[in-house]
């Protein structure tokens, strides 16, 4: 993953693949066809000569030239390596075919699969979204051509649920979509057959319009969900300008509704998490979770309930990652943040057990280094005075307590993008007392240069019926 600091493994000699958008061949030194995937169901197909040494950067430029797109897709898109396993961004450095070679140990690395998936397993060379690109750009630019491919990169991932959204989101995106795809100012029986022929998935999550389903759905209640839905997207694009039928605007419009979404141009990351302990014998379980990580902070997500668990801006948390101990310990991702226990406020840790808590961590930190520098940047441009009293301000909160204070505390809401703390099974300890090496993380200095000292801590006493978690 780009700005990650972990080293790829060296590259393996042996059964490299003979399959997938990188083609391997005995002469690399011969012209070669790559083919790389856009969002959209498109492919850009390249002769590329040395291929076993060509670059991400010189790659770009041949794709950029191949889709006749500006200068400004060059810090828009970055090449990714997916697959169902794994998804890494590359750095411009990075030579693809080398690292399609090395795949296979990439995924034991950092994936659990089995070693039957891993051997079957096959990356695909795409043309995505630069995890690093600000949002504020996106909408300075101009060329259709490059707001199409975020766009459809964007609508992806709101059809798949990887984006969880709330009904007057899902609903405004999928009229958006049907205005860049068919026009505006369609009539109502035109659309209703389009929306039927193209199936409701099209237009809105996937989940969404498969409704909850199960042995105890009728057909009756499932052709009146569906009608509702449609009835929605009716409504909702009826409320679209037909006189307002530019597509960049129309693009545009779908993008910034987009950026409403926190965790919009995440990466995205694997792991489990403790479920809160349940039944006579107290036994734990897991759940799955994608772990969303961009410039603005950390997403927790159920992947199975489509919502967001924990959402935290860089400001609110700290972190650290672990490696295992003992032979069938987990790699672990801690998470620290501030929160509420029977009306006492306390530390609180998550645990995230991944073997991409290495590639989290480190992406965690670049992300917070180039705030910082961006931060710094932007001071210096503001006024003299002002920026000094923000500073002040901001080294007398770091003071109280060598944490920066005591950050706002997380409320929970109906809306899917807001965290739901109370579900979530936690390590919970005050930082007063003694400090509790087991359950707090190490944390660097470079992580956090607002911590003036090392705080100590000490657990949380509670009543019985209120566990840790």
């Amino acid at each position: 993953m780009e700005g990650d600091e972990c080293s790829f493994p060296p590259e393996s000699s042996d059964d490299h693949s003979q399959r997938g958008s990188v083609a391997s061949s005995a002469i690399l030194s011969h012209p070669q066809d790559v083919l790389v995937y856009l969002f959209g169901d498109s492919v850009v197909h390249l002769s590329v000569e040395g291929l076993g040494s060509v670059t991400v950067q010189e790659l770009g430029r041949s794709v950029r030239e191949a889709l006749h797109a500006p200068e400004c897709a060059q810090e828009a898109f970055a090449f990714w390596l997916s697959s169902p396993l794994l998804e890494l961004q590359l750095k411009t450095r990075h030579q693809p075919y080398k690292l399609c070679r090395q795949w296979q140990d990439l995924l034991y690395r950092f994936t659990e699969a089995s070693e039957d998936d891993i051997s079957q397993d096959e990356p695909c060379l795409q043309y995505r979204r630069n995890v690093f690109y600000p949002k504020a750009k996106e909408l300075q630019i101009e060329d259709e051509g490059v707001l199409r491919l975020l766009y459809e990169e964007a609508k992806s991932n709101i059809l798949t649920g990887r984006y969880p959204c709330d009904p007057e989101h899902w609903a405004t995106l999928g009229a958006l979509c049907l205005a860049v795809d068919e026009g505006t100012g369609l009539d109502g029986q035109t659309l209703t057959t389009t929306i039927r022929e193209k199936k409701l998935s099209s237009f809105v999550p996937a989940h969404v319009a498969m409704g909850g389903g199960g042995l105890f759905s009728t057909l009756r209640g499932k052709l009146s969900r569906q009608g509702g839905l449609e009835q929605n997207l009716l409504e909702e694009y009826g409320k679209i300008n037909p006189s307002a039928g530019d597509s960049q605007q129309l693009l545009h419009r779908y993008l910034s509704t987009c950026h409403m979404l926190p965790y919009y141009g995440c990466a995205f990351f694997d792991g489990e998490i403790d479920k809160p302990v349940q039944g006579l014998l107290k036994r734990g379980k897991r759940k799955a979770v994608n772990v969303g990580i961009c410039l603005e902070g950390v997403y927790v997500m159920d992947v199975k309930e489509k919502h967001v668990l924990l959402g935290l801006r860089f400001h609110e948390l700290s972190w650290d990652h672990s490696y295992p101990e003992e032979e069938g310990d987990s790699h672990i991702l801690w998470l620290e943040f501030d929160g509420d226990e029977d009306g006492t406020p306390v530390n609180k840790l998550l645990k995230i057990y991944s073997k991409q808590a290495e590639l989290m961590s480190g992406f965690i930190e670049f992300c917070v280094e180039l705030r910082s520098v961006s931060e710094e940047a932007a001071v210096t441009q503001t006024d003299g005075e002002a920026g000094l009293s923000q500073q002040a301000s901001g080294q007398e909160g770091g003071s109280k307590n060598g944490r920066g204070g005591r950050r706002g505390m997380l409320r929970r809401q109906s809306s899917v993008v807001c965290s739901r703390v109370h579900s979530l099974h936690t390590i919970n300890y005050v930082d007063n007392g003694k400090e509790i090496k087991c359950l707090k993380p190490k944390r660097a200095a470079s992580f956090f240069t607002r911590q003036v000292s090392a705080p100590m801590y000490s657990s949380v006493q509670v009543t019985e019926s209120l566990e840790q978690g």
